[in-house]
């Protein structure tokens, strides 16, 4: 059978997915997000006198995962068991993890883009200040676990290996 768009019903109408059928299962999904600012900007990160837009931007994608469903038209609205967010700083920026975890009739994929988006933005708005050329990249779905589809897994692109230990905040 082809995949199809699970938002269009057969008169090509859209629609909101009927899942009232579909069996709960635990469902996680991992997303992430980069932010590349100046090496000045990233001395300065810390010492906002907003506050520490690291630890704000975690709490605001916790805060945005919860929301999805108010933002994204025709996202269901769930219970969600967990929701996480991490920041790691580098030497180019600001890389952003999202976990989110659900026991029901459909994936947090979108909960979890939503967090690791909305967290992008914050640090953006708390930074923007010290430079405006501050570039938000690489949203994506990491991995989603769960459900009739199964796992999913971002194949990673082969890094050096300074690459490897600048994305998760080493030298």
């Amino acid at each position: 059978m082809a995949k199809s768009l699970s938002h269009y019903d057969p008169k090509g109408r859209i629609r909101m997915v009927d899942i009232s059928a579909k069996p709960d299962t635990v469902r996680q999904a991992i997303a992430e997000a980069y932010v590349r600012m100046s090496a000045k900007t990233l001395r300065e990160v810390r010492h906002n006198p907003k506050g520490d837009p690291l630890e704000i931007a975690r709490i605001a994608g916790i805060a945005a995962a919860k929301k999805t469903a108010e933002l994204i038209p025709l996202c269901h609205t769930l219970l969600l068991s967990h929701a996480d967010v991490k920041t790691q700083m580098n030497s180019t920026g600001v890389h952003i993890t999202s976990v989110v975890r659900s026991m029901g009739p459909t994936g947090v994929e979108m909960e979890a883009l939503t967090a690791a988006s909305v967290a992008a933005l914050t640090i953006y708005d708390m930074c923007k200040a010290l430079d405006h050329g501050i570039e938000i990249t690489d949203l994506r779905l990491v991995e989603k676990t769960g459900g009739k589809s199964g796992t999913y897994r971002r194949k990673q692109k082969a890094v050096s290996r300074r690459q490897w230990a600048e994305s998760r905040g080493g030298h």
